[in-house]
């Protein structure tokens, strides 16, 4: 038998369990924790020693949901899972950002997390469950951590903070915040807000992080019980203080002279110079190339830190609140329906809006169930954005969480899809990078989409702030450079309009930071994105009106719901054919609502005209154009309001009287009618002689006129 450690609480009115000790018992640690009848397997297994030559921690984490945890069977013809989601690969990230900082520098043993969501109640969303369980296993494994951490989920609404909300509760919440942390202090925040002030969201951070500490003890408690023997941390493989005299000894003129230059390519290229000195300088036998490496990384590191603290003065020559120049232009793309370049320094970036219909928007096959989105955000970083030649390949988890930021950010202000009915797809290419390329991508995609006509409610603009902090003070930073956020220890990214935010992120690299520094980052944030908005206001100031020529015009009309077979017709016949003739792309709802889009507006007439003929009932007196389509002895059918036949009795075939129908009319003519009546079982009587087949007019009353 085995011995299972278990630890439980009443958290936020429900009930958190963590236990250890019965599932994946070869694994360092493995935690099961569960929230309501939400339950996620947690592991860690780290290896025992570092690879040879290695010079960075091979940290990886896995969030993975199985299907079978809602009672479900996957889509496809695999009927398995295959690669992940973006909602895998998102949260993937949300449990690594907070965990990474706390590994000790200098631990480079291979270290793989990951997280298996076993059951989900629909209720409770498995992302912060999962981040609780990994810091629990990670906490018990002995492997080298500096946690524990935990997580919670803040939403706000009716003035008052929310922890932990349900899926339910979350969409009517005016926020959706992700906080982790430890005992000390703040170490990751994700979410999105609908314009909420700065120090709303600064006390729903601080909220989050007061209500997670007895987690923290929950996972202190559990650790008591069966952690591991704690790994002993590798010895220093080389003398660094040794290694940083020698470097400052050799190379301090040529360090001093590259971060003189605010450049950025002229500065690389010294700063290559540099390393090829130390190199020629410092013999392989006394220190290792990459003991060589990471000793000029501490030295670069050591040197900006020192700069900005010191002097106030940043790589670039700002001071630490100025941001960079921008420059916005907007309609660059003849052919596309938005188009935007915003540049901001060295960091540039391409926006292009498409708009559609019905027929483009995403579906999602969740663990909630399927679902339909009509927004999305793609964000691109070819390399030769940063002058790289490298291999091109698949969007990797930056690009999917810089692309999921900017959606977080303007998703609050978009139109609803009854106000504009198109699907819409932005696309970020960044051409350029030295710094918050996500942030760019905020700007450029709000100028973009109101370039293409969409109704944004507000403009939005984001930034990037920094942090330097050391024993002797700290420095906020706004607009970071690549160096900074690279040398630096946040990474706070704010997005919003005028009136507030509407998405914040923050990474730190250090165990914490504190509210006094959120809050001067949030102010400085504030001033920052106003400007932003201000420059951005050169190019464009709101959404320009109607869509742009090249976009598809879409009519919404209403049916009754009793009429949509006839216009979708048996096996869409009918639909296919409206389609076809008319060349208009139609989008029918369950509740009657038809969608009509075509670039060209009369072919969206015809296509309605085309529908209300189907299902409009046909009114005595009224006159109609319609088809003959079948010949009787007694008279002809003609085939009128799209799908509906009426008999013209031989009778009413002509003025004259006539032997045989076809002596007037044969299949397949054009012909006018008036509808004379309907009998008690639905059938048309209509009239060809009361109607001046060449005019289309009623006789009786031209005659009248004529009188």
């Amino acid at each position: 038998m085995f011995k299972v450690a278990r630890k439980e609480m009443m958290w936020g009115g429900k009930k958190l369990v963590l236990e250890s000790g019965k599932v994946a018992r070869q694994a360092d640690g493995a935690v099961i924790a569960t929230m309501g009848e939400t339950t996620v397997l947690c592991t860690v297994v780290g290896a025992r020693t570092a690879k040879e030559g290695q010079d960075f921690f091979p940290l990886t984490v896995h969030y993975q949901e199985k299907t079978f945890a809602a009672g479900k069977i996957p889509g496809g013809f695999f009927k398995r899972e295959g690669r992940p989601t973006e909602k895998e690969t998102l949260v993937s990230r949300l449990i690594d950002r907070p965990i990474r900082p706390l590994f000790p520098e200098g631990y480079l043993c291979e270290t793989q997390v990951i997280a298996t969501v076993l059951s989900h109640d629909l209720e409770n969303d498995p992302d912060i469950v999962a981040m609780i369980g990994c810091s629990a296993a990670l906490t018990i494994s002995g492997i080298p951590f500096f946690g524990p951490v935990a997580a919670a989920r803040v939403g706000y609404k009716e003035g008052q903070f929310i922890l932990n909300p349900t899926m339910e509760e979350i969409a009517t919440s005016e926020l959706d915040l992700v906080v982790a942390g430890t005992k000390e202090g703040v170490l990751m925040v994700e979410s999105e807000a609908k314009e909420l002030p700065e120090d709303v969201m600064l006390n729903a951070v601080m909220f989050g992080h007061k209500n997670f500490q007895p987690v923290i003890d929950l996972i202190i408690g559990l650790a008591e019980i069966c952690a591991k023997e704690p790994r002993d941390l590798p010895p220093p493989a080389y003398d660094k203080k040794a290694l940083q005299a020698k470097l400052k000894s050799l190379v301090s003129t040529e360090l001093n002279s590259a971060y003189r230059d605010t450049i950025k390519q002229t500065r690389c290229t010294k700063l290559d110079a540099m390393k090829d000195k130390a190199k020629a300088g410092i013999p392989v036998e006394e220190f290792s190339a990459e003991a060589l490496k990471e000793g000029l990384e501490q030295l670069k590191y050591d040197h900006v830190r020192g700069m900005i603290l010191d002097s106030g003065k940043r790589i670039d020559g700002r001071d630490t609140k100025t941001v960079r120049p921008i420059v916005c232009e907007v309609g660059l793309l003849p052919r596309a329906h938005g188009s935007a370049l915003f540049t901001r320094g060295e960091t540039q970036a391409l926006v292009v809006t498409t708009l559609g219909t019905g027929d483009d928007e995403q579906i999602i096959d969740a663990l909630e169930g399927e679902r339909r989105e009509h927004f999305m955000l793609h964000y691109n970083f070819p390399p030769y954005s940063v002058g790289e030649a490298k291999r091109m390949s698949s969007p990797g988890r930056r690009e999917i969480g810089h692309g999921k930021l900017a959606w977080r950010a303007l998703r609050p202000l978009l139109p609803t899809k009854e106000a504009f009915p198109y699907t819409i797809r932005v696309v970020s290419e960044i051409t350029e990078s030295n710094g918050s390329s996500s942030m760019a991508t905020v700007c450029g995609s709000s100028l973009s989409l109101m370039d293409a006509g969409v109704p944004l409610a507000a403009p939005v603009a984001g930034i990037a702030m920094g942090l330097i902090k050391e024993d002797r003070g700290f420095a906020v930073l706004s607009d970071i450079l690549g160096d900074e956020d690279h040398l630096g220890d946040m990474d706070f990214k704010v997005a919003g309009t005028q009136k507030g935010v509407t998405a914040l992120q923050m990474d730190i690299k250090i165990t914490s930071i504190t509210e006094e520094i959120m809050k001067i980052a949030l102010g400085q944030a504030k001033d920052g994105r106003l400007h932003i908005l201000g420059e951005m206001a050169k190019a464009l100031t709101g959404a320009r009106e109607g869509v742009s020529d090249n976009a598809p015009r879409i009519t919404t009309i209403t049916i009754p719901k009793d009429k949509i077979r006839e216009v979708i017709g048996s096996g869409g016949k009918v639909i296919r054919e409206i389609c076809e003739t008319t060349g208009a792309k139609i989008d029918i709802e369950d509740d009657g609502t038809i969608k009509v889009a075509a670039v060209d507006q009369s072919a969206a007439d015809a296509a309605i005209k085309w529908i209300k003929g189907i299902t409009s009932e046909p009114e005595v007196g009224m006159i109609y154009s319609g088809k003959v389509v079948k010949i009787m002895d007694f008279g002809a059918f003609v085939n009128f309001m799209g799908a509906k036949d009426g008999l013209v009795h031989i009778s009413e075939v002509s003025p004259q009287r006539i032997g045989k129908v076809t002596d007037v009319v044969n299949v397949g003519d054009q012909v006018h009618v008036k509808v004379l009546g309907v009998d008690d079982r639905g059938k048309v009587k209509l009239s060809m002689k009361a109607v001046d087949q060449k005019t289309g007019l009623d006789l009786q009353q031209q005659t009248a006129a004529a009188s």
